[in-house]
């Protein structure tokens, strides 16, 4: 497969890279899907920048937050 987003500069193919799912469960998908989207769709719209990598890290550390309580919400019920 190839990099969608090697025009861009490296930090923020770099860090774009991290919000892939596909390898995830089918339930935790579901959570971590949107946060790409959106990720995708700032990286359509704004310049390569500081903010944007700041962004998209901060939007990654949501996600993953998000994850983990998924996954905690899972663990309560088994």
């Amino acid at each position: 497969m190839s990099d969608p987003y090697t025009d861009r500069h490296p930090g923020t193919a770099h860090i774009a890279k991290f919000f892939a799912y596909a390898h995830l469960p089918e339930h935790l998908q579901a959570v971590s899907r949107p946060f790409q989207e959106l990720a995708d769709q700032m990286i359509s719209v704004l310049p390569d920048g500081p903010e944007l990598t700041a962004g998209l890290r901060k939007l990654l550390e949501a996600k993953d937050c998000m994850v983990r309580a998924a996954l905690d919400a899972q663990q309560e019920r088994v």
